[in-house]
């Protein structure tokens, strides 16, 4: 296998790991007894960080790929 079709395996890997993860998460707070439960601060913030350290991280993936 050549190095940048490994390296595009390892990314769609990553990525369906990735929405495989917020699919799960999505699913877990639609469920009427999560959605009553109030979203503490910390919670927020972490979610806040975690969504832009996976922006960022896509951003540089894609610059790199060949068209």
């Amino acid at each position: 296998m050549r190095p940048e079709r490994q390296q595009n395996w390892r990314s769609e890997a990553a990525s369906r790991l990735w929405l495989s993860g917020l699919i799960a998460a999505m699913q877990h707070a639609e469920r009427p007894e999560v959605r009553r439960e109030p979203v503490s601060p910390e919670t927020i913030a972490d979610l806040r960080a975690q969504l832009a350290l996976t922006a960022s991280f896509r951003s540089s993936q894609i610059s790199t790929l060949r068209h």
